[in-house]
């Protein structure tokens, strides 16, 4: 049934989005991690997404999520002589995070999964007239 379509379409991209939002929020609360268990800054991160194909049977298409991959952007570095993980010149490596691009990210994907959650709310309203019309 389209409805059941719509709302397994609409609930991979919440999930997607779901991911989108924590992966942020990871990178905001590591904005400043100078070292990490890797050796260096920490890495923004960045969820790779992937369309789902429709099935031959007119199954329902979406979104996934492929991997969780790491921006490769150079780390911001800032003249702090004094702190503990500065290199001999006085320098250190910041994480690649910029707080003004994740934010701006956070309020479209709270967005969307806003709207995606209109979606699932619009069909199973749908479904329940659907069911109240057939019971009579």
């Amino acid at each position: 049934m389209k409805v059941f379509r719509a709302i397994d379409t609409a609930g991979s991209a919440l999930t997607a989005h779901r991911v989108l939002l924590d992966t942020i929020a990871e990178n905001l609360a590591n904005v400043n991690t100078t070292r990490t268990g890797e050796g260096g800054p920490y890495r923004r991160k960045i969820p790779v997404f992937s369309e789902i194909m429709k099935d031959a049977s007119g199954g329902s298409g979406g979104v996934s999520v492929m991997e969780i991959a790491q921006d490769d952007s150079p780390p911001r570095v800032v003249h702090e002589p004094g702190h503990p993980d500065a290199d001999e010149d006085g320098c250190v490596a910041y994480p690649n995070v910029s707080v003004v691009r994740e934010m701006a990210d956070m309020v479209a994907a709270s967005r969307a999964y806003e709207a995606n959650l209109e979606v699932v709310e619009s069909a199973r309203a749908m479904w329940d007239a659907a069911t109240e019309l057939l019971r009579g």
